[in-house]
């Protein structure tokens, strides 16, 4: 799936006032996420195709956690990936304890991806969400 991004709160602002000026039909969504007790509060989300999603992931735990979204392969990489931290992909954010992290991606092609936690034991534990995309 071909992804475009953006990273930070001050990109996000001025992605939502560059597409207000221009009068461009997308209007960014955000979809809030709270991780507590090692778990997402939502494992099923929609969103339409080719419309900039802040996704915003609130830790309420007192651990680190993490979101990364992709396919089945993307995912199998990680399973076995030895990354300390994520940071410099939007598709793959570390969220520190106690903590609250954005990433705003604009998916082009509609299907299913999961998002899950690759630190040991949390997607055995159930930290696992499927996104859809529609249109």
């Amino acid at each position: 799936m071909k992804l475009r991004s953006v990273r930070g709160v001050a990109a996000v602002v001025l992605l939502i006032a560059a597409s207000t000026v221009a009068g461009c039909g997308a209007s960014p969504q955000v979809v809030t996420l709270t991780i507590h007790y090692s778990g997402f509060d939502r494992t099923e989300v929609t969103i339409p195709r080719g419309v900039p999603v802040t996704f915003v992931l609130v830790n309420e735990d007192p651990i680190d956690h993490e979101w990364l979204i992709g396919d089945e392969e993307f995912h199998e990489a990680h399973r076995s990936g030895t990354h300390e931290r994520h940071d410099a992909v939007p598709t793959e954010v570390t969220v520190p304890a106690l903590e609250t992290v954005s990433t705003t991606i604009t998916f082009d092609e509609a299907g299913s991806l999961a998002f899950i936690c690759h630190l040991p034991g949390h997607e055995a534990y159930g930290m696992v969400g499927v996104l859809t995309v529609t249109g």
